[in-house]
């Protein structure tokens, strides 16, 4: 599982010009899911998503994780994250889950975010053409990989 986590003032994402998600301070996180992801990959992303300290603390020094701001977490499914361009230059998306086993995993995702923030959380709609709007803090961007623990 792949997830791309932007630190925002704001966020939001519409879906066919609706509006079915939106933040203020938080974390923008994208999520790939791949066939080879497990329960064990989601808890342990949810953890360190929710636990990251990247947001400043009173002496402007990054410090801070969501869960300590109060923040709020926006999460979008990407299948795109799993791109492949080892050949050619149009990317493979071959290792991206198909929607019969992403779809469960990514709502897994969000009820273990919601579990670990101890609210709920902001989506987009699996599979849909959204647009995504948001305000990068710092910018602050961080990639993570369940099957690539640096």
């Amino acid at each position: 599982m792949r997830v791309v986590i932007q630190r925002v003032s704001e966020a939001s994402v519409k879906v066919d010009e609706n509006i079915t998600g939106q933040i203020n301070q938080g974390l923008l996180v994208f999520v790939g899911i791949e066939d080879a992801d497990t329960s064990e990959d989601i808890e342990w992303l949810s953890n360190k998503i929710i636990n990251l300290r990247i947001f400043n603390d009173e002496l402007g020094v990054m410090n801070k994780s969501v869960l300590e701001i109060d923040g709020s977490v926006l999460l979008i499914s990407q299948f795109t994250l799993h791109a492949s361009i080892k050949k050619g230059n149009r990317p493979s998306y071959i290792k991206a889950s198909k929607p019969d086993f992403a779809i469960p995993m990514y709502e897994k995702m969000i009820l273990q975010l919601e579990k670990d923030l101890g609210k709920k959380i902001q989506t987009g709609v699996f599979g849909a053409d959204m647009k995504v709007n948001l305000l990068n803090d710092g910018p602050v961007t961080i990639i993570m990989d369940s099957k690539n623990k640096e």
